[in-house]
């Protein structure tokens, strides 16, 4: 796709987030905008197709996640430390990185931290290989050109493309929130730079009919790897990849493990728009003797069911882990993405 067209493409009247290529994954159970009261206006519209030939995806790194995914199951866990803080960074890294076959940086509108080219270099000096993800809420097209130019003069293993959620009521009421491109006119963007790119899909948020297809939409855009949000049953992403399937998308999936040891880390994964995990499965390991090995066991045997998958080439140990700190938190992720490599040939 020209660089111009990514500009030039029509918002969807009424949507908040100016999106093209809509719907954002943050709809809400009762059809509702993330942002507004409204109901999405990508509902009951027929899904936005990708107007340009399907874009070549570059070869992945040699020893990157996408490029272990040929050979083995992997495991990306996110990463989660204390912003602003390089020590708490490498700390992290030095714990998880080992066991772990990619990093994946959030982007979240309550928790800002270091541009992406600087927690990128943290991360290497570290040992870790990254994911980035990158996300059009804070930054402007030109400044999304700056960062996916300067990760790939980094060489990261690849960026997580995301139009991203809108910042909520109270948080930051004085900075604007831009929206200039959506997910998949930055899935273009990156993959024109060289890098590889993998982008989200909520399988679970509505309108559901439409979620599978616009996997397929995404990888014409460039996407070479799909990272799913949660859902409740490992039979619900069955579902979702072979439906994906069928509308065409032949990009690898790395699911969601909802990693949590205690009630702050469960309640969290609870609360977002978009995302359902196991309630039943979150109430057992809270009232377990031993709630931490209870909520490693959980994450372990989710990951397994979720491996079994035709279409699943890996996992993503997804949530804060430990209400104790990002130390704690990291020792519960490696202890997770340990056992699912010892289980699967890691």
């Amino acid at each position: 796709m020209p660089p111009t067209l990514l500009a030039d493409l029509p918002a969807r009247e009424g949507c908040p987030k100016r999106m093209v290529f809509g719907p954002c994954g943050g709809v809400r159970a009762d059809e509702r905008c993330e942002v507004a009261e409204h109901r999405c206006v990508f509902v009951g519209e027929p899904l936005v197709t990708w107007p340009a030939e399907p874009l070549p995806a570059p070869p992945p790194h040699p020893g990157s996640l996408l490029d272990v995914a040929r050979s083995r199951p992997v495991v990306l866990t996110d990463l989660s430390v204390v912003p602003y803080d390089p020590a708490s960074l490498r700390r992290v890294v030095e714990v998880i990185g080992p066991v772990s076959d990619g990093l994946l940086v959030g982007e979240h509108a309550n928790r800002p931290d270091f541009p992406p080219a600087v927690v990128a270099a943290e991360v290497h000096a570290a040992g870790g290989r990254l994911w980035t993800t990158l996300a059009c809420r804070d930054r402007n097209r030109v400044v999304l050109e700056q960062e996916v130019a300067g990760l790939a003069a980094l060489g990261v293993d690849g960026v997580l493309c995301v139009t991203g959620d809108a910042r909520g009521p109270g948080v930051r009421p004085g900075a604007t929130q831009v929206f200039d491109l959506d997910g998949p006119r930055l899935v273009a963007l990156a993959t024109g730079a060289g890098l590889s790119v993998a982008v989200p899909e909520s399988p679970a948020a509505p309108p559901v009919d439409l979620r599978p297809a616009r996997v397929a939409q995404k990888q014409r855009a460039g996407a070479q790897v799909c990272v799913l949000n949660h859902v409740r049953t490992p039979a619900e992403v069955a579902r979702f990849v072979a439906a994906a399937r069928a509308a065409g998308a032949t990009v690898p999936f790395v699911a969601a493990v909802a990693v949590y040891t205690d009630e702050r880390s469960a309640r969290v994964l609870q609360r977002f728009p978009g995302l359902q995990v196991d309630d039943d499965a979150i109430e057992a390991v809270l009232a377990a003797p031993d709630p931490r090995e209870a909520g490693i066991a959980a994450a372990v045997a989710e990951a397994a069911a979720l491996l079994a998958i035709d279409g699943v080439a890996g996992v993503n140990l997804s949530g804060l882990a430990s209400a104790d700190g990002e130390d704690e938190g990291a020792r519960v992720k490696a202890e997770v993405a340990g056992r699912i490599r010892e289980e699967h040939g890691g």
